[in-house]
């Protein structure tokens, strides 16, 4: 694996998006332009849409109006069968991982080679050992998931997210449950992931250490709208109160006030 040459252009373009299930409106006119082999982390409050969003780049939600576009392909006008190839430049990692627990690690990895492609499986073996190597555990294929540490499953996820070397990542709250240790590790891999392949990685994530480490970009969504958008110097020492409670992890003081006053 070698370092891969990044574009400037955007890859994914949100041009005015809205989605709303039933009277609660979830994203409210968002425009985004997201550029090839950075890391974008999109911040936020839980129930703001942020992976909603990530369902609409991938193509599962389509919205309500506005415009989904991924390289040249307006994909929220395609059928699920016209999505087929442009998902298959997209790995997703799920925020518990989600792997099979009937099938073994090498199985996991492996299964969407065997999905999209008619690859033979020896070389579906290779590359499911390459993977594997990036992710620094070479050696585990026989291993079943219920004999790994939580950390390992995030890891194996990830080599299956990347087994068919997929042009954008998207990542959902990829260090929710681990140690700060094993947390940086995943760090270091989405690191590792834009550096060395120019992978896109856009990063749902509530964990603040984690978002300043990897953000090439910081982007906040607050009932449903794009409050910051910056680079992590400007977006961090901003004078948004918004940005500033969360980025300092301070309730709002209505709510504070309220559970104060519960106690009188």
């Amino acid at each position: 694996m070698t370092d891969t040459p990044v574009s400037n252009e955007p890859i994914i373009r949100l041009v005015d998006v809205c989605k709303a299930f039933g009277h609660l409106t979830v994203l409210d006119h968002v425009s985004l332009d997201i550029q090839a082999g950075k890391t974008t982390v999109i911040l936020g409050p839980s129930g703001t849409g942020k992976s909603v969003l990530l369902k609409h780049i991938v193509g599962l939600l389509k919205p309500d109006s506005g415009e989904v576009w991924f390289e040249n392909q307006r994909i929220d006008q395609m059928n699920s069968m016209e999505l087929v190839k442009p998902r298959q430049q997209f790995g997703f990692l799920f925020q518990m991982g989600a792997l099979f627990d009937s099938m073994n690690v090498q199985d996991n990895v492996c299964f969407p080679l065997g999905e999209h492609t008619s690859m033979p499986k020896a070389q579906q073996r290779e590359r499911c050992t390459q993977v594997l190597k990036a992710v620094g555990l070479e050696g585990i294929e026989n291993k079943m998931p219920v004999d790994l540490s939580g950390g390992q499953k995030k890891r194996v996820a990830l080599a299956r997210a990347i087994v068919l070397q997929p042009k954008v990542v998207l990542y959902d709250e990829p260090t929710t449950g681990l140690d700060p240790i094993r947390s940086d590790l995943i760090n270091e891999l989405i690191l590792s992931l834009g550096k060395r392949l120019g992978i896109t990685s856009i990063v749902v994530t509530h964990d603040m250490t984690s978002a300043k480490k990897i953000a090439d970009r910081m982007i906040m969504l607050y009932d449903g709208h794009v409050v910051a958008d910056d680079v992590p110097d400007r977006f961090l020492n901003t004078s948004d109160k918004i940005v500033q409670r969360f980025v300092n992890g301070q309730a709002d003081e209505e709510d504070l006030k309220l559970i104060r006053d519960g106690f009188e």
